[in-house]
């Protein structure tokens, strides 16, 4: 779509070229701070709840787990990494998905019309070993068109110490890379570009509050949290509203096709381009895609 004038007046026209130019933008106080106290006794109260169980649990709307912990999660070392569709089960998560600036900055990005495809907490809790492979989100949620934006809220500081995500500027703009390795969707590029990618990766770092947009097409990645300071993202994945999925939503919610900005515009806008068709994980998360291949 390329640079847009700011919808909402959020976001300045040069932080909107920016994004464009980059395919990211990290932007602090994208949410209250009774917005951010709230996500935050949500996620303890899930950790706590955690220290409960042994292995994933709960049940999302395709029935697979809701609350995925890394392996080696015990009551007295929880390792929740992952909340699927959170929004289904807080208030608070609603609220900053559909009601927040978050969701102004992403309307000066991609338009009038905004629809959710997915949201997700991912989480490091302190030396938790979950490491996310490189890879870009759209061979995982392919659309008719690219017009897509992820919205990582930083429910923690994100620190350089504690598993920051790390991205390629620019990336967007280059080529789609399979995520298949020998007939197997790994979820990850493969070990040749991911050394290029990592040799050229930037670290996206902020306050707490603060909210990282990224491009569908970049390529990101992250390593595992070392510190004893938990990283914890709310994760929201935005459309425009003439995006149409092309393959299943790999983290399904009642909410996907919600309208959050504007409404739907009877439409649907195509781009050319080729991906391979993405396959949903079988497990909790997509980590455990990643993790098969190590």
């Amino acid at each position: 779509m390329g640079a847009l004038q700011s919808e909402t007046g959020v976001l300045s026209t040069e932080q909107v070229e920016a994004f464009w130019r980059d395919g990211v933008l990290t932007v602090p106080d994208a949410v209250t701070p009774a917005q951010l106290q709230a996500l935050r006794a949500d996620f303890e109260g899930w950790v706590a709840e955690s220290r409960n169980h042994e292995a994933p649990y709960g049940e999302a709307v395709d029935g697979r787990a809701r609350f995925d912990v890394q392996t080696g999660h015990s009551a007295d070392r929880p390792a929740l990494r992952r909340v699927q569709a959170p929004t289904e089960v807080s208030a608070a998560y609603y609220e900053v998905m559909a009601a927040s600036s978050m969701v102004d900055m992403v309307a000066d990005l991609l338009g009038p019309d905004v629809k959710l495809h997915h949201s997700k907490v991912n989480s490091k809790l302190p030396g938790a070993s979950t490491e996310v492979k490189w890879h870009q989100d759209f061979p995982f949620t392919p659309h008719s068109n690219t017009d897509l934006v992820t919205a990582l809220l930083m429910v923690d500081e994100v620190t350089s110490e504690n598993g920051p995500l790390e991205v390629v500027p620019g990336s967007h703009r280059g080529p789609i890379h399979s995520l298949w390795h020998d007939g197997v969707f790994t979820g990850a590029v493969d070990g040749a570009v991911a050394s290029e990618m990592q040799q050229n990766a930037v670290a996206c770092v902020g306050t707490a509050g603060s909210v990282c947009l990224m491009h569908t097409k970049l390529a990101h990645g992250s390593a595992p949290n070392f510190s004893d300071r938990s990283r914890t993202l709310f994760i929201c994945v935005y459309s425009a509203g003439d995006a149409a999925p092309c393959s299943p939503n790999p983290a399904p919610t009642v909410h996907e096709g919600l309208f959050v900005r504007g409404s739907d515009p009877a439409r649907i806008r195509s781009v050319p381009f080729e991906v391979e068709t993405p396959e949903v994980s079988p497990g909790a998360s997509f980590f455990t895609q990643q993790e098969a291949r190590t």
